[in-house]
């Protein structure tokens, strides 16, 4: 089991690198989806989805009980349906600047690939099969290995969160206009 805690750390890690480059750089910053026409129903999906991430991390992983972990699985599978809808909007919504971007493609095959790796090692270590019947085990919370990966979790929740609540403000008219404002007074990048 601790093999997959092991793998699971290193796909939330990598992921979070890639989707705080892809959503917070490329999406909001550089090419400020929310500001184009085109992408308002892409911005919809990205806000779902920054929502839906904090809400898994905590109830499949730093809550600990069988309701978290069958309300995560549904918030996952949500997360799914989000996605595919997301998928098929991208044409329509980048065709402003001619389409996505090869490379932005992969990287979001890449940034979803590792997000749903580490759910389902997540999800792999709380079940247990036994004479063919599946069932939720607690049996993670002995491994010491799974403290680390809630603290990885702990450590991330505060800029998931801050990312689902940008994207949220991002859709009323107040907050893009604040954006907007005062992007322009930054200019790091």
């Amino acid at each position: 089991m601790t093999i997959l805690f092991y793998f699971s750390m290193m796909c939330l890690i990598a992921f979070m690198i890639l989707a705080t480059y892809d959503g917070a750089y490329l999406h909001l910053w550089k090419y400020e989806l929310f500001n184009q026409k085109e992408s308002l129903f892409e911005h919809k999906t990205h806000t779902v989805r920054a929502i839906l991430f904090p809400l898994i991390i905590w109830l499949l992983i730093l809550n600990t009980d069988i309701i978290s972990f069958w309300v995560g699985i549904t918030l996952v599978a949500l997360d799914l349906i989000v996605l595919a809808l997301d998928a098929y909007s991208e044409k329509e919504s980048r065709s402003f600047m001619d389409g996505l971007p090869r490379w932005e493609y992969i990287l979001h095959l890449f940034a979803n690939g590792f997000h749903f790796t580490f759910i389902m090692l997540i999800i792999a270590t709380k079940i247990k099969l036994d004479s063919s019947t599946l069932f939720y085990s607690n049996e993670f919370l002995n491994n010491s290995s799974f403290e680390t990966v809630q603290l990885i979790a702990v450590n991330i929740l505060p800029g998931a969160i801050a990312l689902g609540i940008i994207h949220l403000l991002l859709m009323t008219k107040s907050g893009k206009e604040f954006w907007n404002i005062n992007r322009l007074k930054i200019t790091c990048c």
